[in-house]
Protein backbone atom coordinates (compact mmCIF):
# COMPACT_ATOMS: atom_id res chain seq x y z
CA UNK A 1 0.00 0.00 0.00
CA UNK A 2 2.67 2.45 0.81
CA UNK A 3 4.41 1.90 -2.31
CA UNK A 4 1.27 2.51 -4.52
CA UNK A 5 0.67 5.54 -2.61
CA UNK A 6 4.86 6.58 -3.25
CA UNK A 7 4.23 5.42 -6.92
CA UNK A 8 1.02 7.90 -7.08
CA UNK A 9 2.75 11.43 -5.79
CA UNK A 10 5.54 10.18 -7.49
CA UNK A 11 3.71 9.72 -11.38
CA UNK A 12 1.64 13.42 -10.10
CA UNK A 13 4.96 15.09 -9.75
CA UNK A 14 6.25 13.96 -12.88
CA UNK A 15 3.20 15.32 -14.75
CA UNK A 16 3.26 18.27 -13.71
CA UNK A 17 6.85 18.95 -13.77
CA UNK A 18 7.27 22.01 -16.20
CA UNK A 19 11.17 21.42 -18.30
CA UNK A 20 12.24 24.99 -19.06
CA UNK A 21 14.63 25.24 -22.15
CA UNK A 22 16.96 28.54 -22.98
CA UNK A 23 17.15 28.40 -26.17
CA UNK A 24 20.27 29.33 -28.17
CA UNK A 25 19.25 31.72 -31.07
CA UNK A 26 22.26 30.93 -33.70
CA UNK A 27 21.73 30.31 -37.86
CA UNK A 28 21.48 26.51 -36.83
CA UNK A 29 18.91 26.89 -35.06
CA UNK A 30 17.03 29.13 -37.07
CA UNK A 31 14.99 28.40 -40.32
CA UNK A 32 13.67 31.32 -42.65
CA UNK A 33 10.19 31.42 -43.42
CA UNK A 34 9.01 34.34 -45.60
CA UNK A 35 11.52 36.31 -43.45
CA UNK A 36 15.33 37.05 -43.75
CA UNK A 37 17.30 36.31 -40.33
CA UNK A 38 20.70 37.46 -39.31
CA UNK A 39 22.33 37.77 -36.55
CA UNK A 40 22.61 41.42 -34.94
CA UNK A 41 24.41 44.16 -31.78
CA UNK A 42 21.28 46.56 -31.06
CA UNK A 43 21.33 48.72 -27.70
CA UNK A 44 24.95 46.80 -26.79
CA UNK A 45 22.90 43.46 -26.79
CA UNK A 46 23.28 40.25 -28.96
CA UNK A 47 20.41 39.65 -30.78
CA UNK A 48 18.86 38.17 -33.59
CA UNK A 49 17.23 40.36 -36.64
CA UNK A 50 14.48 39.24 -38.58
CA UNK A 51 12.51 40.88 -41.49
CA UNK A 52 9.37 40.24 -43.35
CA UNK A 53 9.98 38.94 -47.33
CA UNK A 54 9.19 42.40 -48.90
CA UNK A 55 7.60 40.32 -51.90
CA UNK A 56 5.04 38.91 -49.14
CA UNK A 57 1.91 41.61 -49.45
CA UNK A 58 -0.79 40.12 -47.54
CA UNK A 59 -0.39 40.60 -43.65
CA UNK A 60 -0.97 37.70 -40.51
CA UNK A 61 0.88 35.32 -43.28
CA UNK A 62 3.82 33.03 -42.09
CA UNK A 63 6.55 35.30 -41.63
CA UNK A 64 8.86 34.03 -38.90
CA UNK A 65 12.36 32.44 -38.03
CA UNK A 66 11.01 29.03 -37.01
CA UNK A 67 12.70 27.09 -34.16
CA UNK A 68 14.71 24.18 -35.43
CA UNK A 69 14.26 20.32 -33.64
CA UNK A 70 11.57 22.34 -30.82
CA UNK A 71 8.08 21.33 -30.57
CA UNK A 72 5.51 23.14 -28.23
CA UNK A 73 2.40 22.36 -26.58
CA UNK A 74 0.97 23.49 -23.25
CA UNK A 75 3.75 25.67 -21.19
CA UNK A 76 5.18 29.26 -21.27
CA UNK A 77 7.27 31.02 -23.94
CA UNK A 78 9.26 34.01 -22.61
CA UNK A 79 11.45 36.14 -24.95
CA UNK A 80 12.45 39.78 -25.11
CA UNK A 81 11.68 41.82 -28.08
CA UNK A 82 12.27 45.02 -29.95
CA UNK A 83 10.35 46.53 -32.77
CA UNK A 84 11.98 49.45 -35.30
CA UNK A 85 9.88 50.50 -38.43
CA UNK A 86 11.34 50.29 -41.78
CA UNK A 87 12.31 53.19 -43.82
CA UNK A 88 10.55 52.18 -46.66
CA UNK A 89 7.78 51.18 -44.73
CA UNK A 90 3.90 50.96 -45.69
CA UNK A 91 2.01 53.84 -43.89
CA UNK A 92 -0.35 50.94 -41.95
CA UNK A 93 3.48 49.25 -40.46
CA UNK A 94 2.79 49.21 -36.73
CA UNK A 95 6.45 47.14 -35.48
CA UNK A 96 4.28 44.10 -35.87
CA UNK A 97 6.17 41.82 -33.59
CA UNK A 98 5.58 38.68 -32.07
CA UNK A 99 5.84 34.99 -31.50
CA UNK A 100 4.25 32.03 -33.37
CA UNK A 101 3.32 28.93 -32.16
CA UNK A 102 1.97 25.56 -32.96
CA UNK A 103 3.29 25.71 -36.26
CA UNK A 104 2.68 22.36 -38.22
CA UNK A 105 5.27 20.81 -40.52
CA UNK A 106 4.75 22.68 -43.99
CA UNK A 107 4.24 25.94 -41.91
CA UNK A 108 0.40 26.11 -43.45
CA UNK A 109 -1.16 26.21 -39.78
CA UNK A 110 -0.19 28.22 -36.80
CA UNK A 111 -1.13 30.51 -34.48
CA UNK A 112 0.13 33.52 -33.22
CA UNK A 113 0.28 36.23 -30.40
CA UNK A 114 1.61 39.56 -31.41
CA UNK A 115 2.79 43.24 -30.74
CA UNK A 116 1.73 46.84 -32.60
CA UNK A 117 3.88 49.22 -30.56
CA UNK A 118 3.11 52.03 -32.49
CA UNK A 119 -0.65 51.81 -31.60
CA UNK A 120 0.34 52.08 -28.03
CA UNK A 121 1.63 55.55 -28.84
CA UNK A 122 -1.01 56.63 -30.77
CA UNK A 123 -3.19 59.73 -29.79
CA UNK A 124 -6.54 57.75 -31.37
CA UNK A 125 -8.02 55.44 -28.70
CA UNK A 126 -9.50 52.78 -31.75
CA UNK A 127 -5.24 52.57 -32.70
CA UNK A 128 -4.98 52.33 -28.79
CA UNK A 129 -6.96 49.76 -27.82
CA UNK A 130 -4.94 47.17 -30.87
CA UNK A 131 -1.39 47.23 -29.14
CA UNK A 132 -2.44 43.16 -29.02
CA UNK A 133 -2.98 40.79 -31.53
CA UNK A 134 -3.65 37.27 -31.74
CA UNK A 135 -4.70 35.20 -34.97
CA UNK A 136 -4.56 32.02 -36.30
CA UNK A 137 -3.50 30.89 -40.11
CA UNK A 138 -4.72 30.80 -42.17
CA UNK A 139 -8.39 31.04 -41.03
CA UNK A 140 -8.41 33.31 -38.50
CA UNK A 141 -6.52 36.20 -39.15
CA UNK A 142 -7.23 40.11 -38.02
CA UNK A 143 -9.60 41.06 -40.29
CA UNK A 144 -11.41 37.83 -39.94
CA UNK A 145 -11.92 38.71 -35.87
CA UNK A 146 -12.64 42.30 -36.08
CA UNK A 147 -15.64 41.26 -38.35
CA UNK A 148 -16.70 37.96 -36.23
CA UNK A 149 -15.85 39.39 -32.41
CA UNK A 150 -14.43 42.87 -32.70
CA UNK A 151 -11.93 43.90 -29.89
CA UNK A 152 -11.86 40.25 -28.18
CA UNK A 153 -8.61 39.38 -29.80
CA UNK A 154 -6.96 42.67 -29.45
CA UNK A 155 -6.25 44.83 -26.39
CA UNK A 156 -4.60 47.70 -25.39
CA UNK A 157 -1.55 47.76 -23.11
CA UNK A 158 2.05 50.30 -22.54
CA UNK A 159 4.67 49.73 -24.79
CA UNK A 160 7.22 51.50 -26.98
CA UNK A 161 8.79 51.35 -30.16
CA UNK A 162 12.64 50.91 -29.94
CA UNK A 163 12.75 49.64 -26.56
CA UNK A 164 13.14 46.14 -25.53
CA UNK A 165 9.89 44.26 -24.29
CA UNK A 166 9.23 41.25 -22.24
CA UNK A 167 6.76 38.76 -23.44
CA UNK A 168 5.28 35.96 -21.46
CA UNK A 169 2.64 33.91 -23.39
CA UNK A 170 1.52 30.67 -21.01
CA UNK A 171 -0.45 28.47 -23.04
CA UNK A 172 -2.68 25.63 -21.17
CA UNK A 173 -5.66 23.65 -22.92
CA UNK A 174 -7.24 26.25 -25.23
CA UNK A 175 -6.63 28.82 -23.41
CA UNK A 176 -3.44 31.65 -23.87
CA UNK A 177 -2.68 34.76 -21.58
CA UNK A 178 0.02 37.31 -22.95
CA UNK A 179 1.63 38.78 -19.78
CA UNK A 180 3.79 42.15 -21.00
CA UNK A 181 7.01 43.40 -18.86
CA UNK A 182 6.49 41.00 -15.78
CA UNK A 183 3.18 42.39 -14.97
CA UNK A 184 0.40 40.62 -12.47
CA UNK A 185 -2.59 40.71 -15.13
CA UNK A 186 -2.24 39.45 -18.54
CA UNK A 187 -2.51 41.78 -21.42
CA UNK A 188 -4.57 39.91 -23.04
CA UNK A 189 -6.53 36.67 -22.49
CA UNK A 190 -7.96 34.29 -25.45
CA UNK A 191 -10.02 31.62 -24.34
CA UNK A 192 -10.45 29.69 -27.79
CA UNK A 193 -7.28 28.89 -29.27
CA UNK A 194 -8.29 27.72 -32.97
CA UNK A 195 -6.31 25.17 -33.51
CA UNK A 196 -8.01 23.66 -30.85
CA UNK A 197 -7.03 21.28 -27.42
CA UNK A 198 -3.91 19.31 -28.25
CA UNK A 199 -2.47 21.42 -30.47
CA UNK A 200 1.55 21.19 -31.06
CA UNK A 201 4.49 21.96 -32.97
CA UNK A 202 6.94 24.54 -33.91
CA UNK A 203 7.91 28.15 -32.55
CA UNK A 204 8.57 31.31 -34.40
CA UNK A 205 10.21 34.40 -34.21
CA UNK A 206 7.10 36.47 -36.03
CA UNK A 207 7.37 39.86 -37.78
CA UNK A 208 4.99 41.60 -40.18
CA UNK A 209 5.04 44.09 -42.58
CA UNK A 210 7.83 47.23 -41.85
CA UNK A 211 9.28 45.72 -39.10
CA UNK A 212 12.61 45.59 -38.31
CA UNK A 213 12.59 42.94 -35.30
CA UNK A 214 14.68 41.24 -32.65
CA UNK A 215 15.01 38.90 -30.35
CA UNK A 216 16.57 37.97 -27.67
CA UNK A 217 16.37 35.32 -24.26
CA UNK A 218 13.70 32.97 -25.97
CA UNK A 219 13.32 30.36 -22.99
CA UNK A 220 10.75 27.47 -23.54
CA UNK A 221 8.75 25.50 -20.49
CA UNK A 222 7.05 22.49 -22.13
CA UNK A 223 4.77 21.35 -19.76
Amino acid sequence: MIKIFKYTILMLFLNSFVFAQKVKLTDENLKEVGSYVSQSMINGSKAVRVVKDSTILLDDEATFARINNIEFSEGVITVKVLSKILKNAPSHARGFIGIAFHINQDNSKFEAIYLRPANAMAEDQLRRNRSTQYFAYPDFKFTDSRKTAPGVYESYEDMELNKWIAIKIAVKGQQAKLYIDGRKQPSLIVNDLKLGHGAKGAIGLFVDIGTEGFFKDLVIQNE
